[in-house]
This record gives structure tokens, C-alpha cells and sequence, in this order.
């Protein structure tokens, strides 16, 4: 991929700097990172068609993203829900996988915008080029082929004959090699075209040769009636200084979570902001623009069997050697090969399955993911901001409205079912008042608190008000199991009245005190307000 307003030679040197980084930096054993279709558009948007402008933005970017890392904000990310990352995934494997339907077909001209491809695609099937549709079509049955292939491989038995193991050993390179099998076939099928005279498939092309010189980013750029101060370029960048290293981020914690889950290893969200900003910042050096998590070429590594970050290595050495010595050599492959390539590998990220299990776990976790899956056909930045938003607001949500639990009895005991602050303290007052004051004969409130674990100001401001409004109708509150820390915020603000118990059963004894002796009444009956 390549930025649109920048050269196409841009594109391989974004690609290789993140590799190795990464592989010393990074955490999850299948991402890799360099430049994708997302970041590409959101660089053409702010570099208003300069290289130089488009490499300090990839300087400032990972700058940005690097003191994220060193000031552990890393946190931040963990508000990327499963639900979200999911949604994120199956989108993305649906767009991906026709944005490659163009090639396989030989179509040009096709817009990146998904409904805008799905309508040009439909519109221009007749189009199709039979040598590009048939060569795409047979490199998609074959790696089908060779998957099925090395799943259903049995394991060659130490005592089997030397021929036998020898002979699945092959049969194993070839399965877990199909990638590059299939790109190789097609190149030399391609290259016997044009030695022949002919070519029935699309090419990649031409691109210049060589390696980009190392050096530090450019902040100044000269211009007809003279030269661009950094400051000025920094103005003209704009809001592209904080969405690009927040895209990059989210997309690169998002594809990392989304792997780690299916593979079933952890990642450090600190770490891989590390990761991201130094790539970014040393990629700068080799006039990279702005590189991210790539879905795509992670759900190559995953499917080629790469088992650990130095997988980025051959990935990053390979982009070297292609530069220098193979530029004309790759201008053979066909673009149908590819697509096939990267049709095959995104096409198992999608979990039609999540959908019925969230039915069945927790509806409510299905409003993130839809939004997240729909958004994304959109625009996949604006996917997973809105889902990460939505899951937000349903968390906010349960903190506005714990549970509470009212048992009724001589007094009300309230059960408070996690920590109370702020958004949650009208929410308490009203269910404590309304049900208090409606009982008959109206009865004082004990307030069970075992299980709050952290207190605000305002919230301790609100129980002091309640406590006000229940004594001006002759009640009283008290508090019963107040862990210390929350204890310790409560006498610190010297409420007029407060009781304090260790227990419920202790505060129902001087209660029962306070009632002449007897003892209270039992508790008979419970109710749940949330």
C-alpha cells in the first residue's frame, strides 16, 4: 500500500523498519507493522501531496505515540471491548476480502469506499478479464487445498520407513509454505506469458530500485516564494497530529487483541505502543509515513504457522532485498495471486458465531458489536471509535445505576452491590427515600456498604443530604461494614450524625435497643432496584 498523494516507492519503504522494531518491541507473535489502506488515506488527507510532509508526520506520530508508552497509558487501550475487537475483525475480513475481488477480476477504477466497490464491482462484472479471473480463482482453490491439507496431516511416526517421513516432511513445507508457493507459480506462469508475447493478468509493476538513504525527517520544505518553516507545517497538519497516532494505535491494539485472543497469548498495551512509536519514529529516518497494524499481512503471518516476533525479520529482510536487488523481478506477479493470498487469510477472521453466543451470554453486548460491525463497512476508524464509545457509555451506564438490594424489616436494610460514586448517588437516594418514607409506618434505613470499595466527594456529599432529608422526617441512617479506605473518606468529611457498624447484625442490635429492649422486627421481604 501506498499513501495516494505520495510515491509509490513510499509504500516498500514503509514496510520494512516496523518489522524489525517490532520484532524486538512488539508482543503478539502474528502482527506486523507497515502501511495499510486506512493510515494511507488518513496521511493523503494531511500531507497535501508532499513526501516530506507525509515523513514528519510519521516522526511526530510516533513521537506522540512513544511518550503514550513511557507514560503507561497503555490502559487507556483496555477499553477496546471483546465485542468491539470482534466486530472490528469480521468487518474487516468482509471488506479486505472484496476489496481483493477487483483484482482477481482484472478490474481498474474500482473507489476504495466499500459500498461505492460493492456498486462498481456489481456494475462491471462484465469487465471481468478471463486470464486474471481464472489464474485468482485457481490460486484460491489451491491454498483452500493446501490448508485443508495441513490440518488433516497425520503426524509421521518416528518408527515410519526413512521415504515416509521424508515424504511428509514435503507434503508439510508445501502446506505451511502455500503463500509463497502460490505467488511463485503464478510469477513464473506470468513471466512464461511475457517471454512469449503476451500477458492475460494484471501485473504490480514497475518500481524504482534501491534503498532510501538513512536520514533524520526534513522540517522545513522549500517552496517557489521560499521556504516552509516547521511551524508552518505543523499548522497545516493540523488535527492530523492527534487522529493519525490515535488511528494508528487503535487499529494496532485492536488487530494485536484480536490475534492474541484466537491464539491464546497476552499482549502489553504499553509495550506495543512502544513498539508503534519507535517504529514510527526510526521509520521517519527511511522516509516512511505513518505505518499501523496491518490485518492483512498479520492474518498471512498467522495462517503461514509464524510462531514468534522475529518473523518480522524475513518479513523486514525481504522488503530490503526486494528493494535493492528484485524490484523487476516482482513487476511479474500477477495481482490476482495476491488477492488470492490475502482473500484466503482474512477470510477465517470472521466469527459468524459471536452473534449467537452473545444472544445467548448477553444481549447487551450485542449493541457494540453491531455498531462496531456496521460502522466499519463505513469507514473502520469510525467502527471502532463508535464501538469503543458504545461499550464506554454501557459501562457508565452500570456505574450510574448499580445494583441495590432493599430488605425490608423494623428498619431497611440497603445493600449496595459495588462502590458508589457520583453519577450513582441520585439514583441511591431516590430508591432509599422512596422506599423508606412509602413504608408504614415509615422506618429508618441502615445502609450495608461491604461491598463498596471506593467513595468520591460528591457521593459522600449526596449521603450527607440523604441523611439530612430522612432526620427531617424523624429517621435516622446508619452505615454497617465500611471498608477501611472508604471508612477513612467518610469520617474525613465530619457528616453531622453519622453511625458507623461493623456489621448488619450489630446495627440490629441497637436497634433493638433503641426500641425499648425488644427485638427488631425480622427482615420479610427483598426487592432489587437497579
Amino acid at each position: 500500500a501506498s499513501a495516494p498523494s505520495v510515491p509509490l516507492q513510499y509504500g516498500l519503504y514503509s514496510s520494512f523498519m516496523g518489522c524489525f522494531v517490532y520484532c524486538f518491541l512488539g508482543t503478539a507473535k502474528d502482527v506486523t507493522l507497515g502501511p495499510t489502506a486506512i493510515m494511507s488515506l488518513l496521511v493523503s488527507s494531511y500531507a497535501f501531496h508532499q513526501p516530506v510532509y507525509a515523513v514528519l508526520l510519521a516522526f511526530l506520530s510516533g513521537c506522540t505515540q512513544l511518550a503514550m508508552g513511557l507514560l503507561r497509558l497503555g490502559f487507556l487501550l483496555d477499553f477496546i471491548s471483546y465485542p468491539v475487537i470482534k466486530g472490528f475483525t469480521s468487518a474487516a475480513s468482509i471488506t479486505i476480502s472484496f476489496n481483493q475481488i477487483k483484482n482477481i477480476l482484472g478490474l481498474q477504477g474500482i473507489p476504495r469506499q466499500f459500498f461505492l466497490q460493492v456498486y462498481e464491482t456489481l456494475r462491471r462484472i462484465g469487465e471481468t478479464r478471463a486470464g486474471d479471473a481464472v489464474l485468482g480463482l485457481s490460486c484460491l482453490a489451491a491454498l483452500a487445498g493446501l490448508r485443508a491439507m495441513k490440518s488433516h496431516l497425520p503426524q509421521a511416526a518416528p518408527t515410519e520407513p526413512l521415504a515416509g517421513r521424508i515424504s511428509y516432511l514435503i507434503v508439510w513445507i508445501c502446506a505451511t509454505a502455500r503463500n509463497a508457493l502460490v505467488v511463485l507459480f503464478a510469477g513464473l506462469v506470468a513471466y512464461s506469458f511475457q517471454v512469449m508475447g503476451s500477458q492475460p493478468f494484471r501485473l504490480t509493476g514497475s518500481i524504482p530500485q534501491g534503498l532510501p538513504a538513512f536520514r533524520p525527517p526534513r522540517f522545513s520544505l522549500a517552496a517557489p516564494n521560499g521556504t516552509v518553516p516547521f511551524q508552518s507545517m505543523v499548522q497545516d497538519m493540523g488535527v492530523g497530529l492527534a487522529v493519525v497516532p490515535l488511528m494508528g494505535l487503535l487499529e494496532t491494539v485492536a488487530i494485536a487483541k484480536a490475534f492474541a485472543s484466537q491464539n491464546g497469548y497476552r499482549i502489553d498495551p504499553d509495550q506495543e505502543l512502544l513498539a508503534l512509536g519507535v517504529a514510527n519514529v526510526l521509520g521517519s529516518f527511511v522516509s516512511s509515513y505513518p505505518i499501523t497494524g496491518s490485518f492483512g499481512r498479520t492474518a498471512v503471518n498467522a495462517q503461514s504457522g509464524v510462531c514468534t516476533p522475529a518473523g518480522g525479520l524475513v518479513t523486514g529482510a525481504l522488503v530490503l532485498l526486494s528493494l535493492a536487488y528484485l524490484t523487476s523481478v516482482f513487476s511479474y506477479i500477477p495481482k490476482a495471486a495476491l488477492a488470492a493470498v490475502i482473500i484466503s487469510a482474512v477470510v477465517p477472521m470472521f466469527d459468524a458465531g459471536i452473534f449467537r453466543t452473545l444472544w445467548r451470554v448477553k444481549r447487551l453486548d450485542l449493541v457494540p458489536l453491531c455498531v462496531t460491525f456496521l460502522l466499519c463497512f463505513w469507514e473502520v476508524q469510525y467502527g471502532i471509535v463508535a464501538g469503543v464509545l458504545v461499550s464506554g457509555v454501557l459501562l457508565l451506564y452500570s456505574i450510574a445505576r448499580p445494583p441495590i438490594k432493599v430488605s425490608e424489616g423494623a428498619v431497611l436494610l440497603v445493600q449496595l452491590g459495588s462502590s458508589l460514586h457520583f453519577p450513582a448517588v441520585e439514583h441511591l437516594r431516590d430508591s432509599v427515600c422512596s422506599r423508606a418514607l412509602a413504608a408504614s409506618p415509615p422506618r429508618s434505613v441502615v445502609l450495608d456498604c461491604c461491598h463498596v470499595s471506593s467513595i468520591d466527594y460528591t457521593a459522600v456529599l449526596g449521603l450527607a443530604e440523604l441523611l439530612q432529608e430522612l432526620r427531617r422526617h424523624g429517621l435516622s441512617l446508619a452505615f454497617c461494614g465500611l471498608q477501611d479506605p472508604v471508612l477513612q473518606v467518610i469520617l474525613s468529611a465530619d457528616l453531622e450524625g453519622f453511625q458507623h457498624f461493623p456489621s448488619w447484625e450489630e446495627a440490629e442490635r441497637c436497634r433493638a435497643v433503641e426500641l425499648g429492649g425488644s427485638r427488631a422486627e425480622p427482615l420479610t421481604s427483598t426487592a432489587e432496584s437497579t
